[in-house]
């Protein structure tokens, strides 16, 4: 009996958390309205975005969109399938970020095809669409509609440097553990390298090795390395 009232409480207490998250999102008075597609939702990387905080406006998803998303669901296609419920999913998860507000808007009396009712929606609200559909984001350039591209944002956001790429560095200073020093890449990021406190104020070629995402940045782990190999000096013509 007291494990059936504690269920019930918590129950109550995660509801109750909910309803009151929601009512602690930005109001949704003056903001920009993002409209999001099919193929942003099934991708999934809106999710984190959104989370981040870094979209500054009210993500706006038409119900012409959840039902192609229920219609794929539904559909035979087994991959299709998976990707369409994960997409799901993802309306779901959005409605519960805190840092953006999510809204489904009923747009199902015209029953135009989805993109079609994307770009009426956006046009006719100054609003932007959120994808990754080449295509649409074609179509909405030539309608003068700003589109986001979470592809184009994944690129900005990519690291120049690869695992296993040599780069020259100056070394500050020591590192926190024994035998490291510490630089920057040319971004800013800072390089952890092994076996180089002796180094410091020198410039050193290093070979990195991995990354470590932190809330504080990117975090760069390398070794001293030689310099990259030279090209062979081409033979004077006599």
């Amino acid at each position: 009996m007291e494990l059936f009232i504690l269920i019930t409480c918590l129950a109550i207490f995660s509801e109750t958390s909910i309803l009151l998250a929601r009512k602690l999102k930005p109001a949704t008075s003056g903001r920009r309205k993002i409209y999001v597609d099919t193929s942003a939702l099934i991708d999934g990387r809106i999710l984190g975005v959104a989370r981040s905080g870094f979209i500054d406006g009210d993500l706006i998803i038409p119900k012409t969109v959840l039902l192609e998303l229920q219609l794929l669901a539904d559909g035979k296609d087994a991959e299709k399938r998976n990707r369409a419920r994960a997409g799901l999913d993802t309306v779901a998860e959005l409605e519960r970020v805190l840092e953006v507000n999510t809204e489904v808007v009923d747009n199902t009396g015209g029953l135009k095809k989805v993109d079609e009712e994307l770009l009426r929606l956006a046009k006719e609200n100054r609003g932007t669409i959120l994808t990754i559909d080449y295509n649409l984001i074609k179509v909405a350039e030539a309608e003068k509609i700003p589109t986001l591209n979470i592809n184009d944002l994944a690129i900005a956001t990519r690291s120049e440097y690869t695992p296993g790429e040599k780069v020259k560095i100056r070394i500050l200073e020591k590192g926190s553990n024994k035998g490291q020093g510490v630089g920057h890449l040319n971004d800013g990021t800072m390089i952890v390298v092994d076996n180089a406190a002796g180094k410091v104020g020198h410039e050193v070629y290093v070979e990195i090795m991995k990354f470590y995402e932190t809330p504080a940045g990117k975090m760069v782990f390398a070794r001293l390395s030689k310099g990259p190999a030279k090209s062979p000096s081409k033979s004077k013509e006599r």
